[in-house]
């Protein structure tokens, strides 16, 4: 099929209709890993499980789920985005419920540390999918709205989590029960929608990055063959590092949170508890806005945007944390955070097919998600200690959960550095 063909009304019709199905699947997705935050004070009421050990609990989850990418992302490549996608969101789903019945330490982390599993089954095979159908330059826009799909999950997240508990007036463990019933559907939806490559609807597959077609040598490569070739490319290294810490912002962010806006006396404040929804909203629009800069304004040159959102992130969290409580501007700023925060996720994750190819792209993208959640899974027991021991206060003993923000500032800075040593 020639250039001119996967411009027309079919090519593109099709086209939109895998990338809806994949962005309706995601949009839901988080439902299932990024409710944990607003479950906090609950299980501590109930289970009398400290800050730091929940901090463990989640660092569980994220480890796991950094050790899923490495193994899902290259079975996308396999089997297929579709497929791996619907698997994970019925996993998914049952290990939540499994979570809601928790009773203490090990059994909560043994079911959440599980999930992870679970839940790294939608990202890098749908990122697969994603790149099977649009080209290096058009691939910025895509993954933006893919990414846009991510951040409206944890706004989704956010929301229902708060439904439950202030609306509903369920306990805690029904945070693990009713928002996931939408990750189901969106399982179902990618299953009967989207497709993997062009070729299932009967068009030519779009030319490889690489030097090839999906059809070429590049798709008889072993696992292990690619495995290597990924490890061995020291810019896509040292872009997982680079979004290693820039995951560390964002978890941070979205775990601690809702815990400093669901504080002791959030039960007779009926609106504050709702600001924290500007996190995950900011988060929404800066990832398809970073996209669309580095493929419009910056040739698809991806680490200046990179760079330039993180210490504007640095900045906003560092401001967070010196607004007075109850301030007019925290609502603004927190939206600033998370904007700057998660938007360059598209950028990254456009970077991956970039360094590797398209016909590599799960793989890619599975090794640097493995760098992303290894790292976040380390912030998170540190940030729980740092939260409760206070070692900067002059009584010890008193928590300060504010400290998520200077915490986050400095990861933010470390990623913005590393991201101007990435070189297309």
């Amino acid at each position: 099929m020639s250039s001119k063909e996967h411009h027309s009304p079919e090519f593109l019709r099709a086209r939109r209709r895998s990338l809806g199905a994949v962005m309706f699947c995601y949009l839901f997705y988080y439902t299932g890993r990024q409710t944990f935050g607003f479950a906090i004070p609950g299980i501590q009421a109930e289970l009398g499980i400290d800050k730091q050990t929940l901090g463990w609990i989640s660092a569980a989850m994220l480890w796991s789920y950094a050790a899923g990418q490495m193994i899902n992302g290259n079975l996308g490549d396999r089997f297929g985005g579709r497929r791996m996608m619907c698997l994970g969101a019925v996993a998914s789903f049952i290990l939540n419920w499994l979570t809601s019945f928790g009773s203490g330490t090990r059994s909560l982390a043994t079911a959440w540390g599980l999930n992870g599993l679970a839940q790294s089954m939608g990202w890098a095979p749908g990122s697969r999918l994603v790149s099977n159908w649009f080209t290096a330059g058009e691939r910025g826009r895509a993954f933006g709205m893919y990414v846009f799909a991510a951040g409206l999950s944890s706004v989704l997240s956010y929301v229902t989590s708060l439904v439950v508990l202030d609306v509903l007036h369920l306990d805690w463990r029904w945070i693990f029960r009713l928002p996931v019933l939408l990750m189901l559907l969106g399982g179902f939806v990618v299953w009967l929608v989207a497709r993997d490559r062009p070729s299932d609807l009967g068009f030519a597959d779009l030319q490889d990055d690489a030097g090839g077609t999906e059809e070429g040598p590049i798709e008889h490569e072993t696992a292990w063959q690619r495995y290597a070739l990924a490890l061995s490319n020291g810019r896509l290294l040292l872009a997982g590092l680079a979004i290693g810490f820039q995951n560390t912002v964002r978890y941070g962010l979205l775990i601690w949170v809702p815990v400093y806006f669901l504080g002791k006396d959030f039960k007779d404040d009926p609106v504050g508890k709702w600001i924290s929804i500007a996190l995950p909203i900011g988060m929404a629009l800066g990832a398809v806005t970073s996209g669309w800069i580095s493929d419009r304004l910056c040739g698809s040159r991806r680490s200046g945007v990179i760079s330039s959102f993180m210490l504007l992130a640095a900045a906003s969290a560092m401001l967070m944390y010196w607004l007075p409580a109850g301030s007019r501007f925290g609502v603004p700023v927190l939206f600033l955070a998370g904007f700057f925060a998660y938007g360059p996720q598209s950028a990254f994750w456009a970077l991956a097919p970039d360094l590797l190819g398209r016909a590599r792209a799960g793989t890619a993208v599975g090794v640097m998600n493995f760098f992303a959640y290894a790292m976040a899974g380390l912030g998170e027991p540190l940030i729980g200690w740092m939260v409760q021991h206070n070692p900067f206060a002059t009584t010890p003993g008193v928590e300060n959960v504010a400290l998520v923000f200077p915490i986050v500032a400095a990861a933010a800075g470390c990623s913005a550095a590393l991201a101007l040593l990435i070189r297309r």
